[in-house]
């Protein structure tokens, strides 16, 4: 195939670490085989590593651990989107985040653009004016893409909207060769123990409290240890709810990382106890190192992910007690889950890298008029 000479902006301000981010620099990187005039504009340069080099990347910034909120890694990175669309030059717009803002920049400046949805609208569509704005701004984008059949069925119910349904790449490849990477604390160091682990963003999103309360309980049962990977507001929450439970012994928190798989590859179980998701990608990645997965059953992808619980556990929302009662029925009859296991990583062919970054190649050149 040809490569294109069209200018393509990619737009992701606020890029922190987590599944969004990975899905951007995989699906980034797999058009820039194909385009040449690709521009990533994000607001700091912590992910710049990882972005094919041929990539032009606009930073407002060095990374700093200073904490910079995100809506003004938004703002500043809105100002320098507005200054690319003045200019006379035929240009593209694929919008990761702040997708309103986009679409109403889009519109001003009479571009086309297609918009990435990443999480379920359970968990930000809240008020009628809201629904109303989105109702009529989301018909205009070339294309809205989702990643979950569930996730399109909320979209069409909340928006009138038919968006295209396109699964998270997952890069098998690179998640086992990281799995296998040295870990510099012994942590899960412990045979005779039950090691669970999440990863996840620390926010109420997330609900880190259901998985302690849980835990809690099955830590007065039977030998345990719970391993929290992340970074967010709810920091000291979390470590409030350990300290006044006294289990600092049994659970440890870690900044979140960009190779969280050398971890996961040490636990037993990965648990996820979020209120809404998108596709949890997080999921995909334990799956294929062959760890046996417990989720809350929240709108939307961990039941379509997990077949409703033909590959992994599910149980319902806040509903630590029934979580409990999972870990511990996982812990007592290891081998009872083995077949779940198998068929959970076989299932993985849906998510195919290749397969997937093919059908975000298709939508973007349908946008930029190529056959």
């Amino acid at each position: 195939m040809k490569t294109i000479n069209k200018k393509l902006i990619i737009f992701m301000p606020a890029m922190e670490g987590g599944g969004v981010e990975k899905n951007t620099i995989i699906i980034t990187n797999y058009l820039s085989k194909f385009i040449n005039d690709i521009e990533f504009i994000t607001f700091d340069d912590k992910f710049n590593k990882f972005l094919n080099k041929k990539i032009k990347i606009t930073n407002f910034k060095k990374y700093s651990k200073n904490k910079t909120s995100k809506y003004y890694k938004y703002l500043v990175c809105l100002i320098i989107l507005i200054k690319r669309l003045l200019t006379k030059k035929k240009t593209y717009l694929f919008a990761f985040q702040a997708n309103v803002y986009c679409i109403i920049l889009a519109l001003i400046f009479n571009k086309k653009i297609i918009t990435r949805s990443n999480s379920s609208p359970s968990g930000w569509n809240k008020s009628y004016l809201k629904n109303l704005i989105f109702k009529i701004l989301f018909k205009y984008p070339e294309k809205i893409i989702v990643n979950s059949e569930k996730f399109k069925r909320e979209f069409i119910k909340h928006f009138s909207i038919n968006p295209k349904m396109i699964y998270n790449p997952v890069n098998r490849s690179e998640i086992l060769i990281k799995s296998k990477m040295k870990i510099n604390n012994n942590f899960f160091s412990k045979k005779k123990c039950l090691k669970i682990i999440n990863v996840a963003r620390f926010t109420d999103q997330k609900d880190h409290i259901t998985l302690l309360k849980a835990f809690n309980i099955i830590n007065k049962i039977i030998p345990s240890k719970l391993l929290l990977i992340g970074y967010g507001s709810n920091k000291f929450k979390i470590l409030d709810y350990i300290k006044k439970n006294k289990i600092n012994e049994n659970v440890k928190l870690i900044d979140y990382t960009f190779n969280p798989y050398k971890y996961i590859a040490k636990s037993n179980l990965f648990v996820l106890t979020s209120l809404y998701e998108g596709l949890p990608n997080v999921l995909l990645e334990s799956m294929v190192l062959k760890k046996y997965v417990i989720s809350s059953n929240c709108p939307t992808g961990p039941s379509e992910i997990l077949d409703n619980g033909r590959y992994g556990g599910l149980f319902p929302v806040k509903n630590y007690k029934n979580l409990s009662e999972k870990i511990l029925d996982f812990a007592n009859n290891k081998k009872k889950y083995n077949k779940k296991v198998l068929d959970a990583y076989k299932s993985l062919k849906r998510f195919d890298e290749e397969k997937n970054c093919q059908l975000y190649l298709i939508e973007v050149k349908k946008m930029l008029g190529i056959n």
